[in-house]
């Protein structure tokens, strides 16, 4: 639920960038044949049609019954495509918010161009070019598409601002916006820090390295690394992560497919964590990189994987593009981990079922137990140190398993999330005692300690939940009331600091990172898990 509320899973593919040589590309009978079909529809057809449509469709049905990860991304997307992955995107670095149909800034972006030029948090923009975007029914593409734009161009916004009387004009200069992959560092305790990755992108080791940098000086030895609903990105940013946990050189993925020769990633033995324990946290939404992360440090028995199994991706795709600037990600090999396994799930049987096979997880008691989980001996392999059994052919089963916490579900709850209640509810309440909340809670830890919804907050937010369609429902109310506290809370800190400080709020519930530190305290039944004893 925690992270349905800010951004829901996007599962992303590795990519290797490989050089074609023109002998691979000869046209055949076959693709003459496709092309012929094409003109002929497009000379004889009785009814007209949109050819370039056709086109697409017919790429997409291709690629479908190669594999499940081989697609066609069409050239407006591929751009979108790209900017997570390479840690920036061009704009004016705003983090905004549409609240009544109107926008409102949450933060500048420090150091962005919006910052530079004075936009403050609580602004609301009202006009972009001259355009009125207030009372339009404007949606978040809407918005980032006219705020969106190529560095130093410019663009020309108007806004409110509580406070002052006349409304504020400003010429902001476009440039480059970071996107980071770290979502939270902080300590969890004297000795034990916690990162979050939300991908595997081109800063990711960057951003890593700066958070270790920070944590060590708060006297970290031992690391919780959460992949959880992580899908992935680029290999090489998951081999420079794991990199960082080996005193000598080992093998941490090799690839190899039909016309791709065997390639090894190797770590350079210069580990700055290789003296660490580590936990790292997985579930069924860690994909791709993030596998191949786990895999390496589950397969030489470096560290504790926990949490439930992977999803199950060991495809590897390249990017070729189009001549209209489209783009097929097709798969040229698979990856393995360093004992040999293969952690793709079978899609034998195509598309459809290979995504239900997926989804079976949630009804068949995975969540619950890893007893339902059944892997053939076929697929059996042992870790390289210590010997330990481990499956490959379907995701990366967890050291210490961890069932999904659905005690506080309800579907009062579920309700108001889907439609934005809980969002809303607490941007409004941070608009509307900006000031008062700045003024009393200074610094996050004094946020953390002492704020609390009062009894008329609550009636609020219920009352919005009515005004949304969403029925009170007392007893459901009361179900997921501590955990349902607990995110309006994060929100509202999500709202005054970041999202480092939204998952230190929300974490505090969290069994898996409770169970996560029990276990990185304990060296003696650290060691015992990895076998080690």
């Amino acid at each position: 639920m925690k992270k349905r509320i800010l951004n829901g899973a996007v599962l992303t593919v590795s990519l290797l960038l490989v050089t074609l040589t023109a002998s691979s590309q000869v046209m055949n009978e076959g693709t003459f044949k496709f092309g012929r079909t094409l003109n002929l529809v497009d000379a004889f057809y009785v009814d007209s049609v949109n050819l370039d449509m056709l086109t697409e469709k017919a790429i997409v049905e291709v690629l479908k019954n190669l594999d499940p990860h081989s697609t066609y991304i069409s050239a407006k997307d591929v751009k979108d495509m790209n900017e997570p992955l390479n840690g920036n995107f061009e704009g004016i670095g705003v983090s905004f918010n549409i609240l009544r149909d109107s926008i409102i800034i949450i933060e500048p972006i420090s150091g962005g161009p919006s910052e530079k030029v004075g936009i403050k948090a609580g602004d609301r923009i009202l006009t972009i070019e001259k355009e009125k975007v207030t009372g339009i029914n404007i949606t978040t593409p809407g918005v980032r598409n006219r705020l969106m734009g190529q560095k130093g161009t410019k663009v020309n916004i108007t806004v409110y601002r509580k406070g002052v009387t006349d409304l504020l004009d400003f010429t902001i200069i476009r440039d480059k916006i970071p996107i980071y992959s770290v979502d939270a560092s902080y300590m969890l305790d004297k000795e034990t820090g916690y990162i979050k990755l939300n991908k595997f992108a081109a800063t990711t080791e960057k951003e890593f390295s700066d958070a270790v940098i920070k944590l060590k000086k708060s006297n970290m030895k031992n690391l919780v690394l959460d992949l959880r609903e992580n899908g992935g990105g680029y290999m090489l940013a998951a081999t420079e992560l794991a990199e960082k946990f080996f005193s000598d050189q080992k093998l941490l993925v090799y690839l190899v497919g039909r016309k791709t020769p065997r390639q090894d990633f190797n770590s350079s033995g210069n580990g700055s964590l290789s003296a660490s324990r580590v936990v790292v946290l997985t579930d069924e939404g860690s994909a791709s990189a993030s596998e191949i992360f786990a895999g390496a440090m589950q397969d030489w028995d470096r560290g504790i994987i926990m949490g439930r199994r992977t999803f199950g991706k060991g495809l590897v795709q390249n990017g070729f593009y189009l001549t209209d600037g489209s783009m097929i990600r097709l798969t040229i090999a698979r990856y393995y981990t360093p004992t040999g396994r293969s952690i793709q799930r079978p899609y034998n049987e195509g598309y459809d079922k290979y995504m239900e096979n997926f989804y079976k997880r949630f009804t068949d008691g995975e969540m619950m137990s890893p007893d339902s989980v059944r892997l053939p001996d076929s697929l059996k392999f042992k870790t390289l140190i210590n010997r330990r059994v481990v499956y490959g052919g379907g995701g990366i089963m967890p050291d210490v398993f961890v069932s999904a916490d659905t005690s506080s579900n309800s579907a009062y709850v579920n309700k108001l999330s889907a439609k934005d209640v809980l969002r809303s509810f607490t941007l409004e309440f941070y608009d509307k005692n900006r000031t008062l909340l700045n003024s009393e809670y200074k610094t996050f830890d004094n946020f953390k300690t002492k704020f609390n919804f009062s009894p008329e907050d609550i009636k609020s937010f219920i009352a919005k939940g009515e005004s949304a369609g969403v029925k009170f429902n007392e007893e459901q109310f009361n179900k997921s009331k501590e955990e349902l506290l607990l995110i309006l809370k994060g929100l509202v800190a999500n709202n005054m600091w970041q999202l480092n400080e939204y998952f230190q709020i929300v974490n505090e519930n969290d069994k898996v990172i409770d169970k996560a530190l029990k276990v990185i305290s304990d060296k003696k039944n650290y060691d015992t898990i990895l076998g080690s004893h």
